[in-house]
């Protein structure tokens, strides 16, 4: 115990300039090393792995976390209070889509200035509570109108500001919305490469459709983006369980269920599925899939339905071109979630992980206020600029599968 106050002591009688330093340089030395490092990016040694890094200078750069919140919360929170302040809204026309049950969705278009049958379309869907005003899908309809690319948001049933047809909304493992989505959109323009770029539970969504419809996916599809899936379902809601900040975020966004499900609830009680006060007062994204998601899509219990959600064991089932953007600290997903063991043995699908970044966050640079230069729509933007603008060097480099 002596020993330990005679170091305070000494300490304290330090100059604060010198304790300031030595403090400092601890810490910019903890960044260089421990946080700005270049992704990870786990896919069989081909020719996919190698076009991506022919085509994408930023899978050899470091990826370097704003300095002042790099911890995964803060880029989590951060990342969608800065898109929103920062970034201008994205101006778009609406299609209402009929869907063979009576149910349905709309589609929120971005056109580019030329835009001809065979320009390429981007299809995006968003996150759990999501819609086309996200802050992350007007970025990326941003970087997709710089590129000359069309745009289209897929808007689930209940959301978009329209109202709910038929006692039904959607779930991470039902993907019959997204193929009447999908072949609407090819019919409307028969010419034009599809891509498609599917964000956290969206991401659930198009990978569950490429793993079961795997050959009709590769042909509907060029490539498809990934980003801060859950893959593993049942490890992302133990993460999310997690005493302290994470255990809030589960709250807010359990919260934001609920007030989706308050506003439909009008449509949705008279099936007498749910015990609605129950869904109404749940607390967290479990007890909300408990009450609600299990009942309406008739799944045993919330462990069935995670366990036919979860993508993390389908990938191999694959046969669409894939980069899925992860972090490791995504507090919505874990490291040990992804399945990056899987994805070292396919050569046409591709996951890169960087060593920050939180859930949809990748916030890069001291200011990072300006689109270009947010790591996410950089990624985004580097990966169809190298599928739509070199054609022929993307078809060779995974032509057994790329039509």
């Amino acid at each position: 115990m002596e020993w330990l106050l005679s170091y305070f002591f000494f300490i304290s009688a330090m100059p604060r300039w010198v304790i300031g330093s030595a403090l400092g340089s601890g810490f910019f030395l903890y960044y260089f090393l421990e946080v700005a490092k270049r992704p990870a990016v786990f896919c069989s040694d081909g020719k996919f792995r190698k076009f991506l890094y022919s085509y994408m200078p930023l899978l050899n750069e470091r990826f370097w976390p704003t300095i002042w919140c790099f911890e995964s919360r803060a880029q989590t929170m951060f990342s969608t209070f800065l898109r929103t302040k920062f970034l201008s809204n994205v101006q778009y026309s609406r299609e209402i889509l009929e869907l063979p049950d009576g149910g349905m969705v709309c589609l929120d278009w971005s056109l580019p200035k030329d835009d001809k049958p065979d320009t390429p379309t981007m299809l995006f869907l968003p996150g759990l509570t999501g819609e086309s005003q996200a802050d992350y899908i007007q970025g990326f309809v941003r970087s997709a109108n710089s590129l000359g690319v069309r745009s289209v948001v897929f808007n689930y049933r209940g959301l978009g500001g329209i109202p709910l047809k038929t006692p039904r909304t959607y779930c991470a493992c039902n993907y019959e919305d997204l193929t009447e989505v999908i072949d609407h959109v090819k019919s409307k323009y028969p010419e034009s490469p599809l891509g498609c770029t599917a964000v956290s539970m969206g991401g659930l969504v198009l990978g569950n459709y490429l793993a079961h419809e795997s050959e009709k996916a590769n042909k509907n599809f060029k490539c498809c983006l990934i980003i801060s899936v859950p893959w593993n379902i049942s490890v992302a809601v133990d993460s999310i369980e997690q005493f302290g900040l994470n255990m809030l975020m589960n709250r807010y966004l359990a919260s934001c269920l609920t007030e989706v499900v308050k506003g439909l609830r009008h449509v949705l009680e008279p099936s007498q599925k749910y015990e609605m006060e129950k869904v109404l007062s749940s607390k967290t994204i479990r007890e909300f899939d408990s009450h609600f998601t299990v009942k309406q899509f008739g799944y045993k219990d919330v462990n069935d339905y995670y366990e036919n959600a979860t993508i993390h064991n389908k990938i191999h089932r694959v046969k669409v071109p894939v980069v899925c953007l992860s972090a490791a600290d995504d507090p919505f997903q874990p490291l040990e979630g992804i399945p990056v063991e899987t994805a070292n043995l396919l050569e046409h699908v591709a996951i890169v992980v960087t060593a920050r970044g939180g859930h949809i966050g990748f916030l890069e640079g001291f200011w990072p206020f300006r689109q270009e230069e947010q790591y996410l729509f950089k990624f985004f933007t580097q990966l169809f600029t190298a599928v739509f603008k070199n054609p022929e060097a993307f078809k060779d480099s995974f032509s057994e599968i790329v039509s």
